[in-house]
């Protein structure tokens, strides 16, 4: 489900990440998001526009709750720090995603100062058909731009 997110994500030319929440008492999906483009109209400044913040702001209307106790987050890519900090704000208690992220990655770079509630993760499930999704979008990008 996350990696067809992030390939909407990709037919909107915006970076191809897709997230998924799942409450893990029922194992019922309370939200499902994708990276938004310009073209979004929403309340966040674009910047803010990650695929997980979205789908946390989208699980919380769900389940009328600022915390999300329980959930699981999927994710085709590595939360950023600005995504898992959020992540661990609303209670999350696990994160599975796809492709690392070395340069960007929370996990990869250590996020775990100063949070109070740091939820179990799971990397690397499913990373090559994640990260080819992103090679293809930046490779994409590249050839746009050498070509102009």
């Amino acid at each position: 489900m996350a990696i067809n997110e992030a390939q909407k994500a990709l037919q909107k030319e915006a970076i191809p990440v897709g997230a998924v929440i799942v409450d893990g008492a029922s194992q019922r999906v309370v939200a499902r998001a994708h990276n938004e483009g310009v073209e979004d109209l929403t309340a966040l400044p674009l910047p803010l526009r990650h695929a997980e913040i979205v789908a946390l702001t989208q699980a919380s209307i769900s389940l009328c709750c600022p915390r999300l106790d329980g959930c699981d987050l999927y994710t085709t890519l590595e939360p950023c720090h600005m995504c898992f900090a959020a992540i661990s704000l609303m209670r999350v208690r696990r994160v599975v995603f796809g492709a690392y992220s070395p340069q960007q990655g929370a996990i990869s770079n250590g996020t775990n100062v100063g949070l109070n509630s740091v939820p179990s993760v799971i990397g690397g499930i499913m990373e090559d058909e994640c990260g080819e999704l992103l090679k293809a979008f930046f490779k994409g990008k590249r050839d746009q731009h050498t070509s102009l």
